[in-house]
């Protein structure tokens, strides 16, 4: 298992799903973890079930698509913490999942907030910090939809895609500063965004059956390793959890 003692990471999205479970990762690998979502509740029982493990995370509840309210949680963590070592841009919307025409503006709009304007608020909230320091790693949370359309996820689809080029966009700009930005396609992961998927029926990928999602504690695995040296080959380019010369290197299979 690789080391992340003493490192400083920034979750968001992190009450529950893949977020939650890698909130924990990086804490069991040594890393001193900030959980941000909205769900402060949620956010208490996995501080609670950390403090159990002796491992270091602390919830803060925050709505990833306000900038001034992303921007002050990660200025809390710069100074609880005196750095910022890593940021994982985790939270994601699906729903509502309809067709276009049947697509209603506002909730299309919140859910392209999540998937795409949050990441860029997390991007920009954290470079300040990370370019002071000398660097830092920024793992952004992308989907093979950003490259594959897929009938009813307009919304999810374009806004991910979106998200792919601001992984692209970080590297070109700041990865000779000591900016490491990756993305990672996690696949269809057992989590209630799949709920979702599957209770729409639109698309093929609401007819997986649920033994075929990976637990989220596969992705998470994957990364922390990704955070790591090990990976740096892979900066500004998108990894795919179904490569599975990927799986092999992070030690997930």
């Amino acid at each position: 298992m690789s080391n992340l003692n003493e490192k400083v990471a920034f979750v968001t999205g992190a009450s529950r799903g893949i977020g939650r479970a890698t909130a924990k990762e990086l804490a069991l690998r040594g890393a001193k973890v900030v959980a941000v979502a909205r769900n402060q509740a949620e956010l208490d029982k996995l501080s609670a079930e950390a403090r159990k493990e002796n491992l270091n995370i602390m919830g803060i509840s925050c709505d990833v698509t306000q900038f001034d309210i992303l921007n002050e949680a990660v200025k809390q963590t710069v100074k609880m913490h005196k750095k910022l070592d890593i940021l994982i841009n985790n939270a994601g919307a699906i729903e509502p999942i309809c067709r276009l025409a049947d697509s209603d503006p506002t909730n299309w709009m919140k859910a392209a907030d999540v998937n795409y304007k949050a990441v860029y608020f997390g991007i920009r909230a954290a470079l300040p910090h990370m370019l002071s320091q000398g660097g830092g790693t920024i793992i952004n949370i992308s989907s093979g939809a950003a490259l594959s359309p897929r009938e009813g996820w307009s919304h999810y689809c374009s806004s991910k895609a979106a998200a792919l080029m601001l992984t692209k966009m970080t590297h070109l700009e700041y990865g000779a500063l000591g900016i490491r930005a990756v993305g990672l396609s996690p696949g269809t992961v057992a989590t209630d965004m799949q709920v979702a998927i599957r209770a729409s029926g639109i698309n093929p990928i609401s007819q997986l059956p649920p033994n075929s999602h990976s637990p989220a504690e596969r992705p998470a695995n994957i990364i922390a390793w990704l955070c790591t040296e090990d990976a740096k080959e892979f900066d500004g380019n998108d990894v795919s959890l179904n490569d599975e010369k990927i799986r092999l290197r992070a030690n997930t299979d």
